[in-house]
């Protein structure tokens, strides 16, 4: 079996965009997390999937909740990153969102969304894995913020 830490040094070298991925609890609580394992699984049907920690905060929300957002960062919102990485109590409060069409948050500025209903839950090792459909999506233009070796980075193009 690989080290661990030559795992996460290997993993590390592949860069990755940033996501916020946003759900409602039961009560209709908004939560949210920062979110690098994303990926997309089918272009039809259009389905996504995010891989969340067994151990995350968010985790017990999207056990249940039927439906996420994944906001898709922009350059400029490593701070939005930081703090929904964070242990922040009201990880919205003072943050710019509105509803998106599923019922969850979609925050401001960000470079796209994507709301999901969710299909399908995978557990794999410490991870669960969860398949969105994705019912509606936007997009404007900009660049991504990235996440390589540990820290932020930008698109130089």
């Amino acid at each position: 079996m690989i080290d661990p830490d030559l795992f996460r040094a290997v993993l590390g070298r592949f860069a990755s965009g940033v996501t916020v991925v946003t759900a409602l609890d039961a009560t209709g609580q908004p939560h949210g997390m920062t979110v690098s394992a994303f990926a997309s699984l089918s272009l039809e049907p259009p389905l996504v999937l995010i891989c969340i920690g067994t151990d995350a905060t968010m985790a017990p929300v999207l056990a249940t909740a039927s439906t996420f957002t994944v906001n898709i960062l922009a350059d400029g919102q490593e701070a939005l990153s930081r703090r929904f990485a964070g242990t922040h109590d009201d990880r919205f409060a003072g943050v710019g969102h509105k509803t998106g069409t599923l019922g969850d948050p979609v925050l401001d500025d960000v470079l796209a969304w994507l709301a999901c209903r969710v299909v399908e839950r995978h557990p794999a090792g410490d991870h669960v894995i969860l398949i969105g459909a994705v019912e509606d999506s936007a997009a404007r233009d900009g660049k991504p913020l990235l996440y390589y070796r540990g820290g932020y980075a930008q698109l130089e193009r």
